[in-house]
């Protein structure tokens, strides 16, 4: 059997993971959302719900009519090293948590990285809601219809109309102006003589 191996190492020495959980504490108690590699974000869950623990029974017991417990402060910023994240975990985490028992975070996994292929993951508090956060759409500006063309409504010409509007045009053009009149036989030209001119001579053989 195995025992005594509980947690990760994390390939760190302990002085060395413990600063590494105090700092991903005190990013996520601040920024409320955190992005790690998945060991790192189950190891700082762990820590970090037992400090909302902590703070959550201290102000519970300051609600109902306790004088303020310093000493709660005092053991949380053991491992926060940071007065104004303190501050907003008593003032602002804690009664926002109050009515929740246990499981403040959340580790929802990103897959894994391009660079080392190490698995991602965001870890965030549950109450702030951050992961469900709908992004609106801007809406798109609406598009002005431009004016219409002259004849852009008209369908266009089939190639079998325009070849019969071709054929017309040639049939008018072979057609004479003037056609003579049924049922008189085509006449010679006879070219008029003016008075006192003298007829034409044919011209000897």
């Amino acid at each position: 059997m195995i025992h005594g191996r509980a947690g990760r190492k994390l390939k760190r020495t302990a002085s060395h993971r413990k600063a590494t959980l105090s700092a991903l504490s005190t990013a996520l108690l601040r920024h409320k959302k955190i992005r790690t590699t998945v060991a790192k974000a189950k190891e700082t869950r762990m820590v970090v719900e037992r400090i909302i623990t902590r703070a959550k029974r201290a102000v519970a017991k300051e609600s109902e009519g306790a004088p303020k417990n310093v000493h709660a402060r005092r053991e949380v910023a053991r491992f926060i090293h940071d007065k104004e994240v303190v501050k907003q975990l008593f003032t602002e985490i804690a009664p926002k948590v109050a009515n929740r028992a246990g499981g403040y975070t959340r580790v929802v996994k990103l897959g894994q990285r391009l660079g080392d292929g190490a698995d991602l993951a965001i870890l965030e508090l549950v109450d702030y809601n951050v992961a469900q956060e709908e992004t609106k759409t801007p809406a798109r500006p609406r598009r002005t219809r431009r004016p219409r063309k002259a004849g852009a409504g008209k369908p266009a010409e089939t190639a079998s109309e325009r070849s019969a509007e071709l054929v017309s045009e040639t049939e008018q053009a072979s057609v004479p102006k003037e056609l003579p009149s049924p049922g008189q036989p085509d006449q010679p030209q006879v070219a008029k003589v003016s008075a006192g001119a003298e007829p034409p001579t044919e011209p000897a053989a």
